[in-house]
């Protein structure tokens, strides 16, 4: 098709004028819809992706999340999310989602799930090996030290000060001394 400019302005104005003036489009009725949050619980968290602690609202009816949105009384974002704090909901609400602990032993292809309890109380037995195995109780100088060089840690930047404090002293009450924080990493 070979279309000039002024043919394509003459086409552009025509259809401008036509849509204004309503011409062949049927008038359509309007009508509110209900709310799909309405009669939900809000409950304001902050988002656990990164470190900057976007304020989210949480929407729940009978215990079930229904929607997440960002907060616009929050300081920080205002009511905006990035695209991983916009897609929040889908946290909860997947298929693919892991809701148990799984477990695949020594030479063991497949993972299997197993009890909380269970695996709970693995990672203790593990810890407490690699820490009484490791532990030094004083330096090369006589010092008293009561560390342990065999267990480092990664904090989460999605928990906030009381959680990181009392992570912290957990930490040390074991004798770490490589502790560290992610910030998004």
């Amino acid at each position: 098709m070979n279309l000039s400019r002024r043919g394509f302005l003459k086409i552009s104005g025509s259809a401008v004028g036509a849509s204004v003036l309503g011409v062949g489009l049927n008038s359509a009725q309007a009508y509110a819809q209900p709310l799909a949050i309405e009669y939900a619980k809000e409950t304001t968290t902050i988002c656990p992706y990164c470190s900057v602690g976007c304020g989210i609202i949480v929407h729940t009816r009978g215990g079930e999340v229904i929607n997440t949105e960002g907060d616009p009384n929050h300081p920080i974002n205002r009511g905006t999310l990035c695209p991983k704090g916009s897609s929040l909901y889908q946290l909860r609400h997947n298929e693919a989602r892991v809701t148990q602990p799984l477990y695949r032993g020594k030479g063991e292809r497949e993972w299997k799930p197993v009890s909380w309890d269970w695996a709970l109380g693995r990672i203790a037995e593990k810890v407490k090996k690699s820490r009484d195995g490791s532990f030094i109780t004083t330096n090369a100088r006589g010092q008293v030290v009561n560390r342990t060089d065999a267990i480092a840690s990664c904090g989460s930047a999605a928990m906030d000060n009381e959680e990181c404090y009392l992570y912290q002293k957990f930490l040390r009450s074991l004798g770490l001394v490589y502790i560290e924080h992610q910030a998004r990493i």
